[in-house]
């Protein structure tokens, strides 16, 4: 037997939620965590060239869902590794961003090549290391990547210290 869902509250919830009319099952939907980290060797910041949607084409950190079972810093060394064939050092967390409007938790890591090694992985059309004054701005993908850069750049030159959150004019 199929389960068929009506959207109602649960007893003793604060939300709709689709339950299931059968057996009561709440299907609950949670936001999506996003792991991921900005990579420094040498001076430079790592980036990768999206291969797939959204956004095909413009650059960004090595980064993506949570998977189960995962730690997110565990996340964040396979997104560099399934992204640009990176292992890391992890030096702790950067930031942690809210997107709203996509329902996401994002949870940005500082973290350095292991041995200086890269290369673009299957999700990837190039990785490349840039000086901060090369930094592609205007091909970045994502609003969130511009906040990252720009957290990590503040932590470096001793004018912050992490873990920051969403600029007070974004959401």
């Amino acid at each position: 037997m199929r389960p068929r869902f009506t959207r109602t509250r649960p007893d003793g919830d604060t939300h709709h939620r689709d339950v299931c009319d059968r057996c009561g099952f709440v299907a609950y939907e949670n936001p999506k965590i996003v792991v991921g980290s900005v990579v420094t060797h040498a001076g430079k910041v790592l980036l990768c060239r999206r291969a797939i949607e959204p956004r095909r084409g413009y650059w960004t950190v090595p980064a993506g869902y949570l998977e189960l079972g995962e730690t997110p810093e565990e996340g964040a060394a396979r997104e560099a590794r399934e992204e640009a064939n990176a292992s890391l050092t992890m030096h702790g967390l950067l930031a942690v961003y809210t997107v709203r409007r996509l329902s996401q938790v994002q949870l940005i890591y500082r973290a350095s090549l292991a041995d200086g090694l890269f290369s673009a992985g299957e999700e990837t059309l190039e990785a490349a290391l840039f000086d901060w004054r090369d930094i592609p701005w205007d091909d970045l993908a994502f609003p969130t990547v511009h906040w990252m850069l720009r957290h990590q750049r503040a932590f470096e030159a001793g004018d912050a210290t992490p873990p920051f959150g969403n600029p007070s004019e974004a959401d």
